[in-house]
């Protein structure tokens, strides 16, 4: 049986649960301003200093890895022929 909710229908609430939805309200209330209290504070602080890396010391950095990159790919060549001598001589050895 479905009930209807209509001008005749009672919802009875105790005092704890009044209680309750107050105590929830409250809760949300106190939040909502301790949120606000917070954003008030940072917008008042300073701004952080920006970071100390000069173009010098990028140009410096990305140099140096561009010359380990080029380093390490002429170890790489050098492995790959000491890999195909090492298979010409498995080869001999068959």
């Amino acid at each position: 049986m479905a009930q209807q909710i209509g001008e005749d229908t009672k919802v009875t609430l105790d005092l704890k649960t009044l209680g309750m939805v107050a105590a929830g309200i409250g809760t949300i209330v106190a939040m909502w301003f301790a949120l606000q209290a917070d954003i008030a504070e940072a917008k008042e602080l300073p701004i952080p200093p920006s970071p100390d890396i000069t173009r010098m010391e990028f140009d410096m950095k990305d140099q140096l890895v561009r010359q380990t990159i080029m380093s390490t790919q002429e170890d790489i060549t050098e492995i790959k022929e000491d890999i195909k001598r090492i298979e010409e001589k498995i080869d001999q050895l068959k």
